[in-house]
């Protein structure tokens, strides 16, 4: 192994990014992504992608963000990989939501969220839908918030204690 060994490279981009050293671990994380590429990897390629994207945010620059995560749903999704391909749809709608494209942000939330209940990642799916609701209440539709919080917290197997009181509110509802 060396220097130009993925792995090797997508390790120091972890260490990076787990020290808070976000730019370093986003261009280590591109780095990984060329290398996996190079190898004829794309899957790994695409996650590093998406490792890169979710770096760039925790640095503040959402446009780098969208850029590293652009087109890695199509690849998930041509491989047949829908758990990476709705994980990826969800970094790409954080990605716009920062940019302020909420509109855009949203339908990349639901696609996410429709993703990751059909491989029954439930508490993916609920963080996911917990975004689009919070999207959805800031442009003024408090209904369709709530119900796509509602339908977050609905599938949930093992709901944490915050999950739980919450799914109870909305039960409560009077709408």
């Amino acid at each position: 192994m060396n220097e130009t060994d993925p792995k090797i490279i997508a390790n120091q981009a972890s260490q990076a990014y787990q020290e808070g050293d976000f730019e370093q671990a986003a261009r280590l994380f591109a780095q990984a992504a060329s290398a996996y590429q190079t190898a004829e990897q794309p899957l790994d390629a695409a996650e590093m992608r998406n490792n890169q994207s979710v770096a760039h945010l925790q640095n503040d620059d959402a446009q780098a963000a969208l850029t590293a995560v652009l087109g890695t749903a199509a690849i998930f999704a041509a491989a047949g990989d829908t758990r990476r391909q709705g994980l990826a749809a969800g970094n790409e709608a954080s990605a716009l939501e920062a940019l302020n494209r909420l509109e855009e942000a949203a339908a990349c939330y639901q696609t996410s969220g429709d993703l990751l209940e059909t491989v029954e990642e439930d508490q993916m799916r609920a963080s996911v839908m917990q975004s689009l609701a919070w999207i959805l209440v800031r442009r003024g539709k408090l209904l369709e918030g709530l119900y796509a919080m509602n339908s977050g917290l609905r599938g949930l197997k093992k709901p944490t204690l915050k999950q739980k009181i919450l799914r109870t509110l909305l039960k409560l509802r009077t709408w």
